[in-house]
């Protein structure tokens, strides 16, 4: 059975019947610059063939360039953050501004959630990394140590764990309740663009603008693997995929990669958007259909068919490049976050229901 199943962590009602496929490996395509059409594939078994997403909410506030939406664990709220120095907290449901977070002094590239949606780490151009108590928006701990630009964060699933990334090139591990840097790693030679631990915090996976892919032991630090775009494909996004089977990267050459990094084996391209400009992420759909997602340089959000490759819907509404996109953990429901001549965020909801 040649499919990429069981990219969530629990088992929906679609995915119970295909529980032996989780160790299988998924079919081995080599990405061409322009894939042939797949065939036609009978309808899956949750009867979603294509996604229906419809505006909800545009949410205004933010004063200059988005860089990051996420929807906290729990789903009940969005954080967003930009160039103004802000994190701003909504409500995905009603668009209504909850609350500002402010003490940054320039701009924000990134915001994490901890598990259990308490609290709320951001990364700022003032070097420093704050760990937020969202509910009554006071900053707990400040995370001092790079010594340029914070580029990238995220917490590992315990939410004991911090991973940064800097523009000097730097991952730094931070042991979240001293607010102590626990390991240095000197990781790249350009900007580190995105951090991310896998499923049990044993691996971290980086990128930067070197155009590497770098593999990483959390304990040790010791460099595991670098996968290599190709030298026009500057990956600027990269994450596990929920299972922490897979990685997906985001690229330069307007192509999102889908790896087998313990084979070093790119699996799955999806293109059709433009990315050739801004470091622009992606990221997995599993709460309906499997989708990847990803914001644009033509102002749209994409949606591909994890499996087939094919784009199934794309959602047109805002007026400049979308850096950044966000899904729901519970609900079919997307975030995206535009730059400069629009600073909206549109909350999306598929008219199919969750």
């Amino acid at each position: 059975m040649n499919h990429l199943d069981n990219l969530g962590d629990s088992t929906t009602d679609d995915e119970a019947g295909s529980q032996t496929t989780e160790d299988e490996m998924p079919e081995r395509q080599v990405p061409a610059a322009a894939p042939p059409p797949p065939p036609p594939a009978p309808a899956p078994s949750t009867g979603r063939e294509r996604p229906h997403y419809e505006l909800r909410h545009t949410l205004r506030g933010h004063t200059e360039s988005i860089s990051a939406v996420k929807f906290s664990p729990d789903g009940t709220l969005l954080a967003s953050c930009g160039n103004d120095r802000v994190v701003k907290i909504w409500s995905p449901f009603t668009g209504e501004l909850i609350r500002n977070l402010n003490g940054h002094t320039k701009g924000l590239s990134d915001i994490a959630w901890s598990s259990d949606s308490v609290h709320l780490a951001s990364a700022s151009d003032d070097t420093t990394i704050r760990i937020w108590e969202v509910d009554t928006g006071l900053t707990i701990k400040t995370l001092k140590g790079h010594t340029s630009y914070v580029f990238c964060v995220n917490y590992n699933n315990a939410s004991n764990l911090l991973v940064s990334g800097g523009c000097e090139g730097e991952i730094r591990i931070w042991n979240v309740e001293k607010g102590k840097c626990l390991k240095k790693i000197l990781a790249h030679l350009d900007y580190v663009t995105a951090v991310h631990f896998n499923r049990d915090a044993s691996l971290i996976v980086s990128c930067a603008l070197d155009g590497l892919i770098r593999i990483w032991n959390t304990t040790t630090g010791q460099c595991l693997k670098t996968l290599a775009e190709s030298h026009d494909a500057i990956c600027q996004h990269v994450q596990f995929s929920p299972n922490s089977k897979y990685i997906l990267s985001t690229a330069h050459d307007s192509a999102i990669r889908l790896w087998d990094y313990q084979t070093s084996r790119c699996l799955k391209t999806y293109v059709g958007h433009t990315n050739q400009k801004y470091c622009i992420a992606a990221c997995f759909s599993v709460t309906g259909g499997k989708w990847i997602i990803s914001g644009s340089e033509d102002n749209k959000v994409y949606l591909w068919d994890l499996q087939s490759r094919e784009i199934v819907q794309t959602l047109e509404g805002h007026t400049d490049v979308v850096v950044a996109v966000a899904t729901h953990p519970q609900q079919n429901m997307i975030a995206s976050g535009s730059i400069d001549s629009d600073l909206t965020i549109r909350i999306w909801a598929d008219r199919g229901g969750s």
